[in-house]
């Protein structure tokens, strides 16, 4: 069996692969370059999956194939990249408003309109303004579930959207929709200031909106285990885990908080690797510049990816590590 990467840009809507696809091999997980006939055919045929990077912690997820309708799983889409933190992650040539924590943000419509076209389902691992900000506003014009602890459906509430596109859960839940299945996974948020963050508030039931940055706490963490289009692909939100939660899940595709504050947990990327049986793919996630817009010169962080990589290739030399771009999907196909 071998897995097919083809990297490609979306035009108008349209998937255009790229030239090159890289065929992954399942049993060594030796790359080799093939024609672009070949790689975008068989890239195209049923039962692949597409993943778009959308900066942060956010993903689309998307699959279709022969047997069942296509389906899009959003996951903390979170696309308007506000100016609200440190001023040092600003870039220069920005000329957006700056924002405190006492401020309220509104989402950018029109860049969200512009990339998001439909989503069935939006999974939300926990309820920061880098993860939740624009999922209202998706919400509302996709009719997408969205899917959540309870201070994220408890925000939702406060922005309308209707109980009837919300699922509370608090990890342990493990939902077949019938073309895609989901398990919830209890975790834990990234060790930061120096391993003295712990935030126990929440967003009660009857907040009213719009909420400041302030208000927008993170009210427990999650990852999700996504099975879609013959794969099985598993998000995280954090630079964190608890390992009995993980211990024995098998994807094959790892999207993986790599920013720097995964090297204060004693060794992260070796015992995730392990705990999950060292994934195929590992990409990671939540280590970009999210105060940057899109193409800014500093909206990637390309010294903790690279550092990221060369961890999990230690540690799981037969997985493939591939860097994401903004924007740019990715198909991966079983074959």
């Amino acid at each position: 069996m071998t897995m097919r990467l083809v990297s490609g840009r979306r035009l108008s809507g349209a998937f255009v692969p790229m030239a090159v696809a890289l065929a992954v091999l399942y049993s060594g997980c030796t790359s080799v370059e093939s024609s672009d006939t070949d790689g975008a055919s068989r890239a195209s045929e049923a039962d692949s999956v597409d993943l778009r990077y959308l900066g942060a912690a956010g993903w689309e997820i998307s699959a279709s194939s022969e047997v069942a309708d296509s389906v899009v799983v959003l996951v903390d889409p979170y696309l308007t990249r506000a100016k609200y933190g440190a001023e040092a992650s600003w870039d220069p040539m920005d000329t957006r408003p700056n924002y405190t924590r006492a401020d309220t943000l509104f989402s950018d419509t029109d860049l969200i309109d512009a990339q998001i076209a439909r989503a069935d389902y939006i999974l939300v691992q926990h309820a920061h303004p880098d993860h939740i900000m624009d999922v209202p506003y998706i919400a509302q014009r996709t009719g997408a579930v969205v899917i959540g602890h309870e201070t994220t459906i408890n925000i939702m509430r406060a922005y309308g959207i209707p109980a009837g596109q919300l699922i509370t859960v608090r990890g342990g839940e493990d939902y077949d929709f019938g073309n895609v299945s989901i398990r919830v996974i209890p975790s834990l948020h990234s060790p930061l200031n120096d391993k003295r963050y712990y935030q126990s508030e929440v967003v009660e039931e009857g907040v009213q909106r719009p909420l400041r940055i302030s208000e927008l706490v993170e009210g427990g963490s999650l990852m999700y285990l996504v099975r879609i289009g013959g794969h099985e692909i598993l998000t995280m939100g954090s630079m964190n885990f608890i390992e009995r939660e993980v211990q024995g899940l098998r994807p094959d595709i790892a999207l993986v908080g790599a920013a720097p504050s995964h090297l204060e947990i004693t060794g992260y990327t070796p015992r995730l690797m392990e705990a999950l049986g060292f994934p195929r793919v590992v990409i990671p996630t939540h280590a970009d510049n999210f105060q940057a817009p899109y193409g800014s010169e500093i909206a990637y962080r390309t010294e903790w990816v690279e550092a990221f990589a060369s961890e999990v290739r230690n540690a799981s030399p037969g997985s493939h590590v591939l860097i994401p771009k903004h924007l740019e999907p990715i198909r991966l196909s079983l074959r």
